[in-house]
């Protein structure tokens, strides 16, 4: 089993997330990397957009398929990572650092209670037959 952050949240979708404070950085686990394969296009959601937990707020795009990218948690998104517009590289070399996707101020209670812990992920995919 892969090591995943036990720091941060998971959804059944393939998102992390870690919240500090009122802000949630949110990007796309190992597992879901790895499936999509050689990555060519990230599809940024816009700042100031508001999201909902399982909103669709963007794309990454490989060359076998396209992934939409779910928000775990409710807000504004407040920041993006530039840098994947150009490479997408960090992504699939550090998908829990330098590959995370957007940054979401909270709103509400955030909606985290249905957000799995890094072992709880891990349970998931092994039931799905894929971890």
């Amino acid at each position: 089993m892969p090591d995943r952050p036990d720091d941060r949240k998971y959804t059944k979708t393939h998102e992390w997330v870690l919240i500090d404070g009122g802000t949630a950085t949110v990007g796309l686990t190992d597992f879901a990397v790895e499936h999509l394969g050689d990555l060519v296009f990230v599809q940024l959601p816009e700042v100031g957009r508001e999201v909902s937990p399982g909103e669709s707020v963007c794309e990454v795009e490989s060359v076998k398929a396209v992934g939409d990218v779910y928000s775990p948690v409710a807000g504004e998104v407040v920041e993006v990572n530039e840098a994947l517009s150009s490479d997408q590289s960090p992504l699939a070399q550090d998908p829990f650092g330098a590959g995370w996707l957007f940054k979401v101020r909270l709103g509400g209670d955030g909606a985290t209670s249905t957000l799995l812990d890094a072992a709880g992920y891990a349970a998931a995919l092994a039931t799905e037959g894929q971890g």
